[in-house]
């Protein structure tokens, strides 16, 4: 390794550490010295904007809220520049991630030893088949652009790996398929949960020759989804997470009225925003309701999408006061939604498909305990009890069902 490298090296710790101190620094200036944010003054300001009238104040009652509110204006600026802060922060370890290895790497070479810095995870491990191995190529930017593994141009994200095996191919000898054999052994093998894999890698044996097709590029954008569920791996999920968003927007970009290219993406997108930051993440959110919707113009009798909607308006409906009070003023107008909403979808979804899943009969419970029908929400607690588990989403329902009954026969 050059010596220019090395100085680059241990320069690029020194500012990573010297930006982690002075945020320290500022922590301590800021949030012990001033008293300006008063944490749980500031986390009932919800409550107290219920209680207070503006109408019939004078001119003393004109004044405080005033001052109220320039002081709400003056935290909301100060938790802007924490986030800010964050990021930065964020960068400063990402930096660091990068250079550490490389300086470990180096040390070892020139004390004669050899270290094996990338580990494969239990999934790659447990495959019969042999994957080919690709060696890292440095440090690289968030805006660098990368083939990804189902051979389209994808952009590496802040810590985004590049030392996963690549299957080129699973199998020595791939058997030749037409398209339609291909897609319907791999939609019939991917609905056993067992299968699930072996559906990912018959896709991946056959991208270069079908890579052109948008049923099969929905089909490989959702087998990487699978993988994201089934890994237990947080860089492996990421990986996996964003090539199937870069193979949906391919898909949607090249077929923008097929449904099931809007599903995916939109699945994907979801996935994504899991490693993402705060403002990220409510893109994220605006961009998985956009293609929801389109999915379901074009797929009005999918469940699943409604079942998808229903958990986003869940979700949404639950956000507290505060994070809607940043989200509004740090980055404009948030999406909006009632358990009311959440629960006419879930209900859609029993009326397309009775018996959907043991997580939509939780979520039916879960919107009448808010709604106060307890009785609606014990016989769907019954109902998701007779549902088997299949999928780890299954147990972990089953679980929420469990206290959920065990807190409403208390």
């Amino acid at each position: 390794m050059p010596h220019s490298t090395n100085k680059e090296l241990i320069l690029g710790i020194m500012v990573g550490t010297t930006g982690i101190s002075l945020l320290l620094l500022w922590y301590h200036k800021i949030c012990k010295s001033r008293t300006t944010l008063n944490l749980p003054k500031f986390l009932s300001l919800g409550n107290k904007l219920d209680s207070v009238t503006f109408q019939d104040e004078m001119y003393n009652g004109q004044g405080t809220a005033a001052i109220f509110q320039g002081r709400q204006l003056q935290i909301l600026e100060k938790l802007n520049e924490l986030l800010t802060n964050m990021e930065e922060l964020k960068e400063e370890i990402r930096v660091l991630k990068e250079t550490i290895p490389k300086l470990e790497e180096y040390i070892q070479g020139e004390l004669g030893g050899k270290i094996t810095l990338h580990k494969i995870s239990p999934q790659h491990r447990a495959r019969k088949r042999r994957l080919a191995t690709v060696q890292s190529s440095g440090t690289s930017n968030s805006s660098e652009e990368a083939e990804s593994e189902g051979g389209y141009i994808t952009a590496n994200t802040d810590t985004e790996e590049q030392n996963f095996p690549v299957p080129k191919a699973f199998n020595t000898h791939i058997e030749e398929l037409n398209l339609d054999v291909l897609l319907q052994k791999a939609d019939n093998l991917r609905m056993n949960e067992c299968s699930k894999m072996e559906s990912f890698e018959l896709l991946c044996d056959h991208k270069e020759k079908f890579r052109d097709e948008i049923e099969f590029i929905w089909r490989l954008a959702r087998a990487y989804g699978d993988m994201y569920e089934l890994s237990t791996n947080a860089q492996e999920k990421k990986h996996y997470a964003n090539i199937g968003k870069t193979l949906g927007e391919r898909a949607i970009t090249r077929a923008p009225t097929n449904g099931h290219c809007h599903l995916w993406y939109a699945v994907l997108c979801g996935y994504v925003s899991e490693f993402e930051g705060l403002q990220n993440k409510i893109n994220y959110g605006h961009r998985f309701k956009e293609h929801l919707d389109k999915a379901i113009q074009f797929l009005p009798e999918e469940p699943f999408l409604y079942y998808l909607k229903g958990r986003y308006c869940y979700t949404v409906s639950k956000l507290s006061w505060i994070e809607k009070k940043m989200a509004a003023t740090l980055f404009g107008k948030i999406p909006t939604s009632t358990v009311e909403e959440a629960l006419q979808n879930f209900l859609k979804v029993e009326e397309l498909h009775p018996g959907f899943s043991k997580s939509n009969y939780l979520f039916l419970a879960k919107c009448y305990i808010d709604l106060e029908q307890t009785d609606n929400a014990v016989k769907f607690c019954n109902l998701a009890v007779l549902l088997p588990c299949v999928t780890k989403e299954d147990k972990d329902a089953q679980k929420e069902v469990n206290k959920i009954s065990t807190s409403l026969k208390s």
